[in-house]
């Protein structure tokens, strides 16, 4: 883990893969041409595709190329012609540059995938795990500076009647709609996400109770207008709790969010929930 932070920064590793070429190379002259180290200029270029990028591996590659025909050409003791040291170049270079395209391009696949195994596949919004890294460090900054946390938890009431009803795709439409209000009515600083089902979670840092209410109203009423356009027989129950101390781990901040949801299902459905915990005390 550390190494890998280390390598993130890319003048490093563009600094550390001149110098591992250099140590090649360097190797390559004093042993001669009998002695095979050409398999070793891809640890550089390696380094830099996964760390920056094709470009700075095909500028490596280059560099290990060039300093491999030098090595050719002063330590042979019978010298090839000049149109031979070209060949060997270019095949060099070749083999370089197909190493360094499938390695950028598999690179560029994991990462792709570690960004979708964050996405809710259905709504295109945060996961649960995505949140639950988001929420873990923002409990660590409220914590440190004393600041409040207001963490809602929100239910589609009646939600399985549109899939036996209506059908899935008509589900699968209301919770992307749903996921759209969300993500479209809250602030850059605030995170909403899909625990999964019907169920969907918002993180607003440094709020009160009083100013989470103004939110989860307007959003209540938001939310209601998208259902009766759809003709959906809908509502939401939401349960919003605000965290003055904070719980020690993010489940227990999740539960006690969901508590307050259900308390607002025992209110009749349709409701909004509110709380403030100025003492956290772990439930066993």
């Amino acid at each position: 883990m550390m190494l890998n932070n280390f390598f993130q920064n890319k003048t490093v590793s563009f600094i550390c893969a001149l110098a591992l070429v250099s140590i090649v190379g360097y190797l390559d002259f004093v042993t001669g041409y009998r002695a095979g180290f050409s398999i070793f200029y891809l640890i550089p270029i390696c380094l830099v595709v996964w760390t920056i990028g094709q470009e700075a591996g095909w500028m490596i590659s280059s560099l290990a190329v060039l300093i491999w025909i030098l090595n050719d050409y002063f330590t042979r003791t019978m010298p090839l012609p000049l149109p031979i040291h070209f060949w060997n170049a270019f095949i060099r270079f070749g083999f370089f540059t197909i190493i360094t395209v499938i390695l950028s391009k598999l690179q560029i696949s994991m990462e792709k995938e570690k960004r979708l195994a964050r996405i809710d596949f259905l709504t295109g919004i945060p996961n649960r795990f995505d949140f639950n890294e988001f929420l873990f460090l923002e409990m660590e900054r409220a914590r440190r500076y004393r600041r409040p946390m207001t963490l809602a938890y929100l239910d589609c009431d009646n939600f399985k009647r549109i899939n036996d009803e209506m059908g899935h795709d008509q589900g699968d439409l209301l919770l992307k709609e749903v996921a759209n209000v969300l993500v479209h009515n809250i602030r850059k600083v605030d995170q909403a996400a899909r625990l999964g089902g019907d169920e969907f979670v918002v993180l607003l840092p440094e709020t009160t109770e009083e100013q989470a209410r103004e939110i989860f109203l307007r959003l209540h009423v938001k939310l209601l207008t998208i259902m009766e356009l759809y003709q959906w027989p809908v509502t939401f129950s939401i349960g919003c709790v605000t965290f003055e101390d904070i719980p020690l781990n993010t489940k227990e901040a999740i539960q006690e969010t969901d508590r307050m949801m259900y308390q607002a299902k025992k209110n009749g459905k349709n409701q909004l929930a509110t709380k403030t915990v100025h003492s956290f005390i772990t439930k066993t």
